[in-house]
């Protein structure tokens, strides 16, 4: 064999993710763990914030982790409602170690107040969906069995009050979890699930929207159409169409909202220069005629992901304000049992 057919022959990159993920010809995956070319990820997180947290093994087959928080110091008293977030990232790239993942649960603990679980999962292409769709579900059935076995749980939780959150692939997460959980297909008990927090969902379908036709086709726009549609190439799996219910929870496969009796109430957040924007709307439009209580808040002139960006500024302090009523608000105290 000649060196110039052996060096057609070499792998190479086939998709390459901001150079954290690289999928080469022969399906092999290199992927780095240093994120500093990515700075919207990688803020300073203040030290002194009165919030404590610790890790822990949620999962010791596969070697998944979650981050816990609670307000500190904790002096017990009234028990905090749950939220179980999942972090963005396209399912492709993230964790809740990094510094600006790290914040947004710390401010979540701190200022709703709140215990806050930051799960993370197995990523793609590694491992396609549905395998992050089965750890969040391993994420509620750990909290099941040790709501009243760990000592932060046991002293501070209330487990008839936990919310399922997320931002992007987290939302896309969330919205997993309540359509299991509303056809009964996820036990939870004594677990309930209250409610459902959606920032900027991430979904897709082979039919674009305006927002994404209209986004740079050359990728440009660092979080447009071309990066998303990049994610879900690494993220589904092989072969499938974003018409796949894990992308589109429209798609001809895709589990009929009107058969997800209990379908939490949900909060939908909308930055309106998101590139998902259009779909968001049309997903809280068919929430709404499907029967859901669905709750949707628009933020002119941010775009996708901005408290993970932005974690400290104007636009995520009032981030926080709305979680913190829809979480502590009338509808919700009204169902749920004091603790």
């Amino acid at each position: 064999m000649s060196s110039s057919s052996s060096h057609a022959a070499a792998p190479h990159v086939v998709e390459d993710c901001f150079g954290i993920v690289q999928l080469l010809s022969d399906g092999t995956v290199r992927r780095s763990t240093d994120y500093s070319h990515l700075p919207d990820l990688m803020g300073n997180v203040p030290s002194d914030l009165p919030v404590e947290w610790k890790d822990v093994v949620y999962d010791a087959t596969n070697v998944l982790r979650l981050r816990m928080y609670r307000p500190s110091p904790w002096g017990g008293g009234k028990r905090l409602p749950v939220i179980v977030d999942f972090h963005g990232g396209g399912f492709c790239i993230g964790s809740f170690e990094l510094p600006n993942f790290h914040a947004s649960g710390l401010r979540l603990a701190g200022e709703l107040p709140a215990v806050v679980l930051s799960a993370d999962y197995r990523l793609a292409p590694e491992h396609r969906l549905p395998a992050a769709h089965h750890d969040a579900e391993s994420v509620f059935s750990w909290l099941r069995t040790q709501g009243q076995a760990d000592p932060w749980l046991a002293e501070s939780a209330d487990l008839g009050r936990v919310f399922v959150s997320g931002g992007s692939a987290g939302g896309n997460i969330s919205h997993h979890i309540a359509v299991q959980f509303g056809t009964g297909r996820l036990a939870l008990d004594p677990v309930r699930l209250a409610g459902c927090v959606m920032l900027w969902p991430y979904f897709g379908g082979e039919e674009r929207t305006a927002a994404e036709a209209a986004s740079p086709a050359d990728g440009g726009d660092e979080w447009g159409a071309a990066q998303l549609e990049q994610m879900w190439r690494l993220a589904l799996p092989a072969g499938a169409t974003r018409d796949h219910p894990a992308a589109n929870p429209f798609g001809p496969e895709s589990t009929p909202l009107a058969e997800a009796v209990a379908f939490p109430p949900a909060l939908v957040v909308d930055p309106d220069q998101d590139v998902l924007h259009d779909r968001i709307l049309d997903y809280v439009a068919r929430l709404k005629a499907a029967g859901k209580t669905v709750e949707v808040v628009a933020f002119p002139g941010q775009g996708h992901a901005f408290f993970v960006f932005r974690p400290w500024g104007e636009a995520s302090d009032e981030l926080v304000r709305v979680i913190r009523r829809f979480v502590y608000g009338e509808y919700i105290a009204s169902t749920c049992p004091a603790s």
